[in-house]
Order: structure tokens, then sequence, then C-alpha cells
């Protein structure tokens, strides 16, 4: 399974069976805003938002970005990954 990265929509799209599961971000600067994680409800529990949001916040350290996790599922995210706290933006 391929995640793609729709630079246009501010996306990284991952396609199963015909449906999207997607993360949505904007850039301000150095700042990647994750604040939209969806995965349609026939497909969620199976792993594919993590891999999502993995490839944007691998995205974001290849590109010397810091994270906002305004995502409720970004947060968690985190809370399970914590190798990625550091990209993490403070206010």
């Amino acid at each position: 399974m391929e995640i793609k990265h729709d630079k246009q929509n501010q996306r990284f799209v991952l396609n199963v069976e015909g449906q999207e599961v997607y993360m949505a971000y904007s850039l301000d600067g150095d700042v990647m805003d994750l604040y939209t994680t969806y995965t349609p409800p026939n497909l969620r529990g199976k792993g594919y938002a993590e891999k999502v949001v993995r490839t944007a916040m691998e995205f974001a350290k290849e590109n010397h970005f810091y994270v906002m996790p305004s995502c409720s599922y970004v947060a968690v995210f985190l809370q399970r990954h914590p190798d990625y706290t550091y990209l993490v933006k403070l206010n």
C-alpha cells in the first residue's frame, strides 16, 4: 500500500478498497499543522490512520518542519510514539 503526498491539497492519502484514509495539514513557515485524520468507519481499527500519520511525521522530519498536533488522533499517535515528540512546536 502506497501513501501518496497530495501537495496541492496538502494531504497524505492512502487508498484502501477504493476509499481514502488521509491526514490533512497546513503549512505556516516551518510549522506543519496536522489538523485532520480521516478513516472511513468500515476501515477503522486496522492501523491505516497510524501509517498515514507516520508518513506525515517523517515528511516533517525530513523537511525540518515543526509539528502542531491539532488533530486528536495525532495527539494519541504522539503518546504512543514518543520518539516523534521532539517535532512538536510548543507555543
